[in-house]
């Protein structure tokens, strides 16, 4: 089993970054690939971003293509999401999640394990 804890989410202003961390316990997340997903009110869960399990492979969703900015940290067991350029479109619970493969998925059926999810607010 993993467990698998988000951090650092909160109210930020438009324009303003955010980095958000997820931090795993229970195995070790460098078999692991990883992914970010979101969801805000009234909509469906939607892919962010996805990094492979060595951290040589990133792919991000194309509205969050150049303001993002995935990494991981195998020694610490943990993957962050920075954010930049904030809009109150990215107001949404933040999910990371882990599949048990080298490449991550744009699928989030695909992943084995989530966390809770970590909000985030942007105010205009």
């Amino acid at each position: 089993q993993v467990q698998l804890v988000e951090s650092g989410g909160g109210l930020v202003q438009a324009g303003g970054s955010l980095r958000l961390s997820c931090a795993a316990s229970g195995r070790t997340l460098s078999s692991y690939a990883m992914g970010w997903f979101r969801q805000a009110p009234g909509k469906e869960r939607e892919f962010v971003s996805t990094i492979s399990s060595s951290g040589r492979s990133t792919d991000y969703a194309d509205d969050v293509k150049g303001r993002c900015t995935i990494s991981r940290d195998n020694a610490k067991n943990t993957v962050y999401l920075q954010i930049n350029s904030l809009t109150p479109e990215d107001t949404a619970v933040y999910f990371c999640a882990a599949r048990r493969e080298v490449y991550g998925s744009r699928v989030g059926d695909e992943y084995d394990y989530w966390g809770q999810g970590i909000q985030v607010t942007v105010s205009s």
